[in-house]
């Protein structure tokens, strides 16, 4: 009974010193991973306010140092900190030629980053409180977040299939049974930019074998980058200015849609 009264207290204090801190342009939230379980959260919305319009949804996995209690070290890199310094998360669609602005979240795991049981109720939790385009749903990680991206899109068939794209940058490797499953991610169509480095091999090496267990079923739906570093640099490619045959990672993603998901809609 102590060691519960503790830990509720030890909530409750987390919960009040994340609403005395300013994470502007993004909010603290909480995400349900499951009936009984949440988990913090930073979210960011478009400012503009359409009723009935629908918004691509992207969720940021962190790496294994964010990991824990503090929200503010979500900052440290990724899409948030692009947005901590001013940048826009939005693109034009390179097929239609509309403006798309992102949702934004970014939950905060205890320890290493998300494991890929909990996305789906994280993604039913913020369809329901958020304007979601249900078939623009997009899973974006680095290092142990780029592990949670592909385990996720790996987990089981019903995620897979609500998965629109993907940007994964040097992925820790997923556990052996789950590159078994990439089947999964090739029957839903799951396009993937991978980022790392040349001069780590352990990443390098962990894209690559990912490349080929899909590519087996489905080829065409990878795209790798090889940058000169090690495991470093994230930052560089998040930022919308960085663009590979003229387009950054956003304008990409907006590409594809989850077509299981559309047929959902109908």
């Amino acid at each position: 009974m102590y060691r519960r009264i503790m830990t509720l207290m030890g909530c409750l204090l987390t919960g009040i010193m994340a609403a005395g801190q300013d994470y502007s342009p993004m909010r603290n939230t909480e995400v349900k991973i499951s009936p009984w379980q949440k988990r913090l959260a930073l979210i960011y919305t478009p400012e503009e306010n359409v009723p009935g319009k629908k918004y691509p949804l992207l969720i940021c996995f962190h790496g294994r140092s964010i990991a824990g209690k503090d929200l503010s070290k979500i900052f440290r890199e990724g899409v948030t900190r692009q947005l901590k310094e001013g940048k826009k998360i939005e693109a034009v669609n390179k097929k239609d030629g509309q403006l798309y602005k992102f949702i934004v979240l970014a939950p905060l795991a205890e320890s290493w980053s998300f494991a890929p049981q909990d996305v789906s109720a994280m993604l039913d939790d913020v369809i329901k409180n958020y304007p979601v385009d249900t078939t623009r749903m997009y899973l974006t990680g680095y290092s142990a977040g780029g592990w949670s991206v592909e385990s996720a899109k790996t987990h089981e068939r019903e995620l897979s299939n609500r998965i629109a794209g993907c940007v994964t940058m040097s992925a820790a490797r997923i556990d052996p049974p789950y590159l078994k499953r990439y089947k999964l991610a090739a029957e839903a169509d799951i396009h993937t930019w991978y980022f790392a480095g040349d001069k780590d091999d352990y990443f390098l090496n962990n894209a690559k074998e990912a490349i080929d267990s899909i590519g087996k079923y489905k080829p065409r739906l990878n795209k790798l980058t090889v940058y000169p570093g090690a495991h470093c640099c994230w930052h560089s490619f998040y930022d919308p200015r960085y663009r590979e045959n003229g387009m950054n990672i956003y304008e990409w993603l907006l590409q594809y849609q989850s077509y299981n998901a559309m047929k959902r809609k109908k």
